[in-house]
């Protein structure tokens, strides 16, 4: 199968875009988080920013699988898009507005649909499905990190 450059380079971009946005727009809350109490297992703060750039890159590439199968259904890209911009707004209410215990629930609302999209994914292409589970297994890390500054910082 022929490489689709154009589709590849959007795919990905915009995933990293969107993170790179919402890193922007909340620069200031990061700070603001690093003064909280951390709970156990809390990785040093320049972890996060790579494990999101890998993390963005395997959905981009993950999107552009789905996007160049031969399937007419949109389904999959919907949802795609839907969890992006839950993911964008995590950000938003977690460090931009500091509501932590809000940001955990945006945050199970944000592993329900990421799931689904993998699912969604899984049934287009297995591929792209599978690059899917380390954003899962991140989210899932990501509720815990998240309840525990909720929890221990009220």
């Amino acid at each position: 199968m022929k490489i689709q450059w154009k589709k590849l380079i959007i795919s990905v971009a915009v995933p990293l875009a969107v993170g790179g946005l919402a890193s922007l727009l909340t620069m200031d809350g990061m700070k603001a988080f690093s003064l909280l109490k951390q709970p156990p297992l809390s990785p040093p703060a320049w972890l996060f920013p790579a494990v999101w750039s890998i993390l963005y890159a395997l959905m981009g590439v993950a999107c552009y699988l789905v996007w160049i199968s031969a399937r007419d259904d949109n389904e999959p890209l919907y949802a795609y898009g839907i969890q992006l911009f839950m993911n964008f707004f995590w950000s938003i209410l977690f460090f931009g507005v500091g509501n932590t215990l809000a940001a955990f629930i945006w945050l199970v609302l944000l592993f329900g649909a990421v799931v689904w999209t993998a699912v969604l994914f899984f049934r287009t292409r297995r591929a792209a499905g599978w690059l899917l589970v380390p954003y899962i297994l991140w989210i899932c890390f990501a509720l815990y990190l998240n309840m525990g500054v909720y929890l221990l910082n009220r």
